[in-house]
């Protein structure tokens, strides 16, 4: 078995969908980096608390440094750190990682607060050692974390679609996660990625691409982590569609 999919276990089981997230994206950065090591195609290099990198053995908290920068880096892009922001990364935190681990993570955070990083180098680590998979899913998450205070601002749209290039994620999946969280006149149609004038035809082959691909049916042998990401999705998009047929007058 897979360290993601062990993971993903392991997060569910302990605390829930956002464990279960996390676990994925833990085990996913350990296994494609042992994955492309086997292939003698990756240098192994270890990320260290700074945002530099140092020869050693890839571990989970590689990832959680990685992780804990880009949420540093989200919650101070305004200019400030909003409590409510903090909350909600704390409470992710104790879900999945307990009291102990999770308070040693938010002195971590806080002094990451403090400093800037060299964004790039972390989000290289990242995508050398990630499926594209799971860096959407970190993509997702730090958009919740942007809207715990009920508004994500222009500074931190910015900084997270930085991130999400510097992932290697899509343009076009960027604009379907940003819709999500976004709300404009034009939202449903950018998560289906069609255009305002976009035929009925047109619009109904859309959802249904997305559809199969997040639909429930489609998601055996996937960890519960992907299930219930996938699941939210997957009703997204389905109100997505059913906003546009109401606004078009479509039956």
């Amino acid at each position: 078995m897979s360290f993601r999919i062990i993971g993903a276990l392991i997060g569910f089981f302990s605390s829930g969908f956002f464990g279960a997230i996390v676990g994925f994206m833990i085990g996913s950065y350990v296994d494609y980096a042992y994955g492309a090591e086997d292939n003698t195609s990756y240098n192994q290099e270890s990320f260290n608390s700074y945002g530099g990198y140092q020869t050693n053995q890839v571990q989970p908290s590689d990832f959680k440094n990685s992780l804990l920068i880009l949420i540093a880096a989200v919650m101070k892009a305004d200019g400030v750190a909003m409590k409510s922001e903090l909350d909600l990364v704390k409470s992710m935190l104790l879900r999945t990682y307990g009291e102990q681990e999770s308070r040693n993570m938010l002195l971590q955070l806080r002094e990451y607060l403090k400093k800037e990083h060299n964004l790039n180098e972390v989000c290289r680590n990242l995508r050398n050692r990630m499926s594209y998979s799971p860096r959407l899913e970190l993509v997702h998450i730090l958009f919740r974390i942007s809207r715990a205070d009920g508004i994500i601002s222009e500074a931190e749209i910015s900084l997270i679609q930085q991130v999400a290039t510097q992932l290697g994620v899509s343009h076009t999946d960027y604009l379907s996660l940003k819709a999500m969280f976004v709300e404009s006149a034009d939202a449903d149609f950018k998560i289906l990625d069609v255009s305002n004038s976009a035929s009925e035809d047109e619009v109904k082959k859309a959802y249904r691409k997305l559809a199969m691909r997040f639909h429930p049916d489609r998601l055996q042998g996937l960890s519960e982590g992907e299930k219930k990401s996938a699941e939210t999705k997957f009703l997204r998009v389905q109100k997505a569609y059913e906003n546009i047929k109401k606004k078009k007058g479509w039956k």
